[in-house]
């Protein structure tokens, strides 16, 4: 597995259509592939999510089983005379998680829950809009997802936003467009997406492994589902 990292550059055209759009962004993910071809459904796994750390400060994170080529990014949304991209090698990293490592995460998801609105009516997938159920979406998924939020000194419970845990949602977002190829009217997607910064305890490292390289919830395709760590403090 690879893990890369690339910086837009906000002040191009290019950068910002990108950005205005996941259909858009998953396609340029999607091409910098070779054997990711249009008419494979079967490709490789491949998991990408932006962050906004600040108006010029925007990178793109794509976890994938091969390394990415991103020479049409630089050219299209990045620095052409100078910008390039970073790939590492992620199974060393992935290899040496452990039970009771603390680690600090970061997550982009799509946080959805089924609803019935009359009996024998068939559910419906609505998307949590409140950070309080966002974080509780979270929440439900950390055991069968090998790790276990870290909660906050109970002096510092009653005043911080997350109640007791170590856990901020921000960066909420509701996206709409269409599916399919530009030049094609297709079906209309409504996605809600939220950014969760938190702390984390690994409670089983082979269930973490599955989650950072295949991904948590729905919408991977558009952003969604990256779980990234990092050392804490």
């Amino acid at each position: 597995m690879h893990l890369t990292r690339f910086r837009l550059n906000t002040a191009r055209g290019g950068a910002r259509k990108l950005l205005s759009s996941p259909r858009s962004m998953h396609a340029a993910v999607m091409s910098s592939f070779a054997d990711a071809l249009p008419s494979h459904t079967d490709g490789p796994r491949v998991l990408w999510r932006v962050d906004r750390n600040a108006r010029a400060e925007v990178f793109l994170y794509v976890v994938s089983p091969t390394a990415p080529d991103l020479t049409h990014l630089v050219e299209q949304a990045g620095w052409p005379t100078s910008g390039t991209w970073q790939t590492y090698d992620y199974t060393p990293f992935l290899t040496r998680l452990a039970k009771g490592g603390t680690w600090a995460f970061r997550l982009t998801a799509n946080p959805v829950h089924s609803i019935r609105r009359k009996d024998g009516e068939p559910t419906k997938t609505t998307a949590h809009v409140t950070p309080r159920h966002q974080m509780g979406w979270l929440l439900k998924r950390q055991e069968t997802a090998g790790f276990r939020v870290l909660e906050k000194p109970p002096e510092e419970r009653r005043l911080a936003e997350g109640g007791e845990y170590e856990l901020i949602v921000h960066n909420r977002q509701n996206h709409a467009f269409t599916k399919g190829p530009a030049d094609r009217r297709g079906a209309p997607v409504s996605l809600v997406t939220a950014t969760f910064d938190g702390r984390l305890e690994v409670t089983d490292p082979d269930a973490l492994r599955r989650v950072l390289t295949t991904g948590l919830g729905r919408a991977k395709a558009y952003g969604c589902g990256l779980m990234t760590l990092a050392p804490v403090g």
